[in-house]
């Protein structure tokens, strides 16, 4: 049986914790919620945040004593510090070091490995997710707390470090298996390493090159599935680097070899080219581009398939689109308002979809169609089941518009009233802007009824 940890073996601590969890909880809520909050409420959160790291500094101390008198197997050492290593990487010899020591090693200007002696080919340091698993199944065995790796973002691109990368690029115009091998590493290094996400801004043909087996292969046999989702998953790590954003974007190809890898990729595939639509969407003009480009269409078409991978990337890219006006009445022509409304009823991923909801309800059209396909009912119901303030607050904000867009739908609201109450609830405790929603649907009922007991 495993050992158990130092903390999960006081329940006094634990129930601590989780006590402090829940205030803060509750704190957030009140703030997030509530635009009339006070001032104090921000003192309190501060207070328990405190606390809360207070337990889990001296959970973390006791962890550390504690791995630091257990026997740890030789091969979880690192070479260099001859301590448990934390984030194990591979060096070009094929040895294995923890990161910061060995990265200690190559800024002294040493090009050998510190175990073999052998000249390195290049520095560039692979993470071994095998050891760092073993290491990680260990530590649980034992009891004890492996600290997450330190994220080094800041590391150098030596010559050699550029050279390779110019090599990898040549590779993808050469055989497939080639090309399969530097994909596969690019996406390694544009995951792992800030700065090589950098070095495709520094030359104009670096992204051309590297979709460059995708755009040719359009013409040959089909595009080989693990060397697309390689490549469509290094434009999503190009793309996290700000200052590539507009680069990204506006080279020729891509946007269009993100539409294609939406249609007809791995599902994995499809899911990073949402990722790296929504990532590029957050420029203005990427918006507007991205837009303009037909890309709305096989987002809203993977959303209406329902992959379980691909359904936050694709609400998230469509969100942030639909913020840009002209995107918003893209997005209904091609279908959202049905696809989302259906997913809303299904219960999938509510809260990301009622958002974009909120946002489309400006569009006259989307409105129509809102109430045209029964959107009234679904959202009362989800006005009266959920928990979420947030769900809520879209709910009668959609609602409010729906309604003063048709007035046969004021019938629909009122027959809800008389049998739960549902808008009045939320008139009282709802949060601020639904407060006001609700407030603004009820004397608009009570108008309608005073209108008819005067006919």
């Amino acid at each position: 049986m495993a050992k158990t940890g130092v903390f999960d073996s006081d329940p006094t601590v634990m129930a601590k914790a989780t006590e402090l969890k829940k205030e803060l909880q509750r704190l957030v809520r009140l703030i997030v919620d509530d635009e009339d909050y006070r001032t104090e409420m921000i003192d309190q959160a501060k207070e328990t945040l405190s606390a809360l790291k207070e337990l889990k500094m001296k959970k973390r101390s006791l962890s550390l004593k504690l791995r630091e008198t257990l026997p740890c197997p030789e091969e979880f050492k690192c070479p260099l510090s001859k301590e448990l290593m934390r984030d194990p990487v591979v060096l070009a010899s094929g040895q294995t070091f923890d990161r910061p020591y060995i990265q200690r090693w190559l800024k002294a200007g040493n090009r050998t490995c510190p175990r073999t002696q052998q000249v390195l080919s290049h520095t560039i340091l692979t993470p071994n997710y095998l050891i760092r698993e073993m290491i990680s199944q260990w530590c649980k065995c034992q009891g004890i707390e492996l600290p997450n790796p330190v994220q080094y973002v800041n590391e150098e691109v030596t010559e050699a470090d550029r050279d390779h990368f110019l090599s990898l690029l040549e590779k993808m115009s050469a055989t497939l298996a080639e090309q399969r091998e530097a994909a596969k590493e690019l996406r390694l290094l544009t995951k792992r390493i800030p700065s090589f996400r950098a070095l495709f801004g520094e030359s104009l043909d670096a992204i051309p090159k590297l979709l460059s087996p995708l755009s040719e292969s359009k013409s040959k046999s089909g595009i080989h599935p693990n060397l697309q989702e390689d490549v469509i998953t290094t434009l999503l790590n190009l793309s996290i680097h700000d200052s590539n954003k507009k680069l990204v974007a506006e080279t020729p190809m891509v946007i269009p070899l993100l539409m294609e890898a939406l249609r007809s990729g791995t599902i994995e595939t499809r899911s990073n080219a949402a990722a790296a639509l929504f990532t590029l969407s957050a420029l203005d003009s990427n918006k507007e581009l991205i837009g303009k480009s037909g890309a709305l269409k096989p987002l809203i078409d993977l959303l209406d398939e329902g992959h379980t991978l691909a359904m936050k990337d694709v609400a998230s890219a469509l969100f942030n689109l639909c913020i840009f006006h002209e995107n918003k009445a893209r997005a209904v022509r091609d279908g959202a308002v049905r696809v989302i409304l259906k997913k809303i009823a299904d219960g999938v991923h509510v809260d990301e979809l009622l958002a974009i909801l909120a946002i489309l309800s400006t569009n006259q059209r989307a409105v129509e169609e809102m109430g045209d396909l029964g959107a009234v009912s679904c959202l009362l119901r989800i006005i009266r089941e959920s928990t979420c303030e947030r769900n809520k607050e879209n709910c009668i904000a959609i609602l409010h518009t729906i309604c003063l867009n048709d007035r046969t739908k004021w019938k629909a609201m009122k027959e809800e009233e008389n049998s739960y109450g549902t808008i009045s609830k939320l008139a009282q405790d709802g949060t601020a802007r639904a407060k006001r929603k609700a407030n603004g649907i009820l004397e608009r009922l009570k108008r309608a009824v005073n209108i008819t007991h005067t006919a």
